[in-house]
């Protein structure tokens, strides 16, 4: 299968590129390097241009013969989209908007989204599965749960097979150390933690500890960015024309924040200065996958369940590449 992923020089999105490439499938990124580097995409092909830009994305489209695309090219930081919400819906929706019109002129009609559990909102359940009410609490996630509907609706116009994605927390780095996470800014806890363990960060915050869990501190899901990458290919094979899914990617177990840090301190052996703040807008305070159906109906399995072997494969990126991708 030949595959265009937008966002494909991005954290998770280069990930799924190095896989469906190991995996036999022909990848190509497509990214205009706002957020990702090119480094990330190694020797894979790679088109840098915006999504913005219709007529250049239905050229490169046909121009690869592309079966399907893998959707990731998106504005993610929630603290953002609170205080900018105007760049998330110009860049999040009519960015997609362009695609699905890209691919009807191109005649690709088989789409992976990766859309985000922070669509769900506030919930009381424990985990949440892919019947849990969407109800999402920030600009960012309001702008995921759009772009599903407008996936949803342009499928039922004009003939789309689509299969949605909500994952949850993406941890980790590439096993061989090669690749990793490399944000600028950085907004993600483990390797923020992990920063401040190399010395660039004097401490890390922690933003409220009154929320309604056991210790009072935020709880998510990580999910290593392999076993992330392996349930995007496993959707993307099972994806035809006429497919209308959607599927939660998630351990189903949920680390707080306090968890993370120590178990970070673990895998470094040092102490990591940290300090209490107020809570950040936009935060529920649990979100914890249910992932019986994407195991049940595509046999995925994730590799990475111990939350501290996913925190070792970021020590070893970030301890080797203090400075991230070379600029």
């Amino acid at each position: 299968m030949k595959i265009l992923i937008t966002g494909g020089a991005g954290y998770v999105g280069s990930a799924c590129l190095r896989h469906m490439a190991a995996h036999g499938h022909e990848a190509m990124a497509y990214d205009n390097l706002a957020m990702g580097h090119g480094g990330a995409v190694g020797s894979h092909p790679l088109v840098v241009a915006d999504i913005a830009d219709t007529d250049k994305l239905t050229a490169t489209l046909r121009d690869f013969g592309a079966d399907a695309v893998m959707h990731f090219a998106a504005a993610t930081y929630v603290g953002e989209s609170v205080e900018n919400p105007d760049y998330h819906y110009g860049n999040n929706i009519a960015g997609t908007r362009s695609l699905l019109n890209a691919m009807r002129a191109a005649g690709v009609q088989r789409m992976l989204f990766s859309s985000t559990c922070a669509t769900y909102g506030m919930t009381d359940s424990p985990t949440m599965s892919e019947t849990t009410p969407q109800d999402p609490f920030s600009p960012y996630a309001r702008t995921k749960l759009a772009v599903e509907w407008m996936i949803r609706d342009f499928a039922h116009a004009y003939g789309l097979g689509f299969t949605l994605l909500r994952y949850f927390n993406a941890a980790g780095a590439d096993p061989d150390g090669q690749f990793g996470e490399d944000h600028q800014p950085e907004n993600h806890l483990i390797p923020l933690v992990l920063q401040t363990a190399l010395g660039q960060r004097d401490k890390i915050m922690i933003f409220g500890e009154d929320y309604p869990t056991p210790d009072g501190t935020c709880i998510r899901d990580y999910v290593h960015t392999s076993d992330l990458a392996s349930a995007h290919r496993l959707a993307i094979e099972a994806t035809t024309p006429s497919t209308a899914e959607v599927f939660n990617i998630g351990t189903g177990i949920g680390q707080s924040v306090k968890e993370i840090i120590a178990a970070c301190e673990d895998i470094t052996g040092q102490a990591i200065p940290q300090e209490l703040t107020v809570r950040r807008p936009g935060d529920p305070p649990r979100l914890v996958a249910d992932p019986t159906k994407l195991k049940t109906q595509l046999g995925w399995e994730p590799q990475y369940t111990d939350i501290k072997k996913t925190i070792a494969t970021a020590w070893d990126w970030h301890r080797n590449h203090p400075k991230g991708y070379p600029s």
